[in-house]
């Protein structure tokens, strides 16, 4: 049971890693095509929405081409470098923040595009710089929606397991996350391990789950 734990920590440290890119990418790309008006502008977000419903293995696959040793970007880390990305838990970072940045992304600009403009304008014309009206007008208003995308995210960068699988492999103790170990408990027929690694997903997933929902703004209740 040991070996459980320790993908478990694993999966928790590749999740908050990934959740907490998002957090940046997400919500900086969420409020841009939220706000801005350029042409293109559906292309760039079916693009950036993309890895919601492309497989995780041709994800990974598209991966291996970026950052395997051979790869545009793995390649010229490793000769300049020495930093070898493949088959690490940075790798499996990159993969999970991929996979769930859709999550964040969407629930981003859906949650921007109920902020009212004209109380942003109206900071505007009162000289508030525009990072101050981001900071102080949008996100507060935003944040509830951002919030609960950030923990679906969370969730699926926790269950990732096929662009990881790729890029990471299943090194034990370095780089086997929890849906991983899973995998390999099954293969190896320990149930028990398998079943104990299963309960522990599901209730995280559940949590998640339950605590997003929450954060959902509610119907508005008409008042007699």
């Amino acid at each position: 049971m040991d070996a459980a734990w320790v993908a478990l920590a694993l999966s928790l440290k590749v999740a908050g890693w990934a959740t907490a890119i998002n957090l940046l990418l997400g919500v900086g790309m969420g409020y841009a095509l939220a706000r801005w008006r350029f042409p293109g502008r559906d292309l760039v977000d079916a693009a950036l929405t993309l890895p919601m419903v492309m497989p995780p293995t041709v994800l990974g696959y598209y991966l291996l081409v970026v950052i395997g040793s051979h790869g545009v970007i793995g390649s010229w880390l490793l000769e300049h470098f020495g930093i070898r990305l493949i088959f690490t838990w940075q790798a499996a970072v990159i993969a999970a923040t991929i996979v769930s940045f859709p999550l964040v992304f969407k629930a981003a600009r859906a949650a921007f595009e109920t902020v009212d403009p004209q109380l942003e304008d109206a900071a505007r014309t009162l000289g508030i710089h525009e990072l101050s009206v981001f900071v102080r007008i949008s996100l507060p208003l935003a944040w509830r929606g951002i919030l609960a995308g950030l923990l679906l995210a969370f969730a699926r960068a926790l269950g990732e397991f096929g662009a990881t699988l790729m890029v990471a492999g299943s090194i034990a103790g370095k780089t086997q996350t929890l849906s991983i170990a899973v995998y390999e408990a099954v293969q190896a027929g320990q149930d028990d391990t398998a079943n104990f690694l299963v309960a522990i997903t599901s209730i995280t997933c559940i949590a998640v789950l339950l605590s997003a929902g929450r954060l959902v703004p509610g119907r508005v209740v008409a008042r007699g």
